[in-house]
């Protein structure tokens, strides 16, 4: 069977990257405004349930078996511990809205690539860092740090004093997330399709954040407005299963090292929709947070020369 992986970014992936990083950009804007109707967790735990129905769905549709057996060994572990991580990480997403910007825990959040340039390569010596990465790790590692003092200290704590918690929650969200990219490259994981992983991931999490909902007592509310429940649907459907399988789609059809450049903007379209929405605060340390970030995740991500 001849091979449909392309070397080069066409227009049909220009359009699907762009529409998934700016979906992903107004998701933590959308979630942030249900918080107010829908207790945070408790609205994970339905997003996810929905994504479930709609992942089983289409693994029945697409012929993927859902049995463990069908699995390597140890297959299934490592599912359930990426599972578990991937519900802390949208735990702790969740819950940071509750404190900070979407804008502020888009950044920490999208410094996971950071994460996995420090823990990868102690599984996968062939991921150590080299060169200009070496550069790209420490201008991260400040833009963080920036983003960080900025909700410590800086006019943003005078708007949400509590900024700093939602900050440290972003983070290990996106501690969370790579973690859960390293269980999946490092472990039999790896060789389940796609479509079973990501059931693995919003499965558990279905599992997971509703006893995380009911221990923090929140409010468990089924009379939803319109908007919260369109807000639930587009982040359960487009969000957590269209948007991943686009994604995993991508990533077997186009070189991953030049998509990967586009998750980026993420964090930029989180800043301009939660400005233009929500109105919140955009301080010169955030944007520069956000650059030093974004460039040094750019520069961890390049390939060094050969030559």
């Amino acid at each position: 069977m001849p091979s449909t992986r392309k070397t080069h970014i066409d227009s049909l992936a220009i359009a699907i990257l762009l529409a998934c990083c700016m979906f992903w950009g107004f998701q933590q804007v959308l979630v942030k405004a249900t918080v107010a109707e829908v207790a945070p967790v408790f609205q994970a735990f339905v997003r996810f349930a929905l994504a479930t129905l709609a992942v089983v769905a289409w693994c029945l549709w697409r012929g993927v078996r859902l049995s463990a057996a069908a699995e390597p060994a140890g297959a299934a572990r490592a599912g359930l511990l990426a599972g578990a991580l991937f519900a802390g990480e949208f735990a702790c997403i969740y819950l940071g809205l509750q404190y900070t910007s979407a804008s502020r825990l888009t950044v920490f959040l999208y410094a996971s690539p950071f994460w996995v340039a420090l823990l990868l390569p102690r599984f996968i010596p062939g991921e150590r860092l080299q060169g200009w990465q070496w550069l790209g790790l420490a201008a991260a590692f400040i833009g963080v740090g920036l983003a960080l003092g900025d909700g410590l200290m800086g006019p943003a704590n005078a708007a949400l004093p509590r900024a700093w918690l939602g900050d440290l929650l972003g983070l290990a969200a996106g501690l969370m997330w790579a973690l859960t990219t390293v269980v999946i490259r490092t472990t039999p994981l790896a060789a389940v399709p796609p479509a079973k992983q990501l059931l693995y991931q919003v499965g558990v999490s279905t599992a997971v954040l509703p006893v995380i909902s009911l221990v923090l007592g929140e409010p468990w509310v089924w009379q939803f407005s319109a908007f919260a429940w369109g807000s639930l649907l587009a982040q359960a459907l487009v969000g957590a299963f269209a948007s991943y399988l686009a994604w995993m789609w991508m990533l077997a059809h186009y070189p991953a090292t030049k998509i990967s450049v586009f998750v980026f903007l993420t964090p930029v379209f989180a800043l301009l929709f939660g400005a233009l929405w929500l109105g919140e605060p955009v301080t010169p340390g955030l944007v520069v947070a956000l650059v030093l970030v974004a460039a040094g995740i750019v520069l961890v991500n390049r390939k060094p020369n050969t030559t």
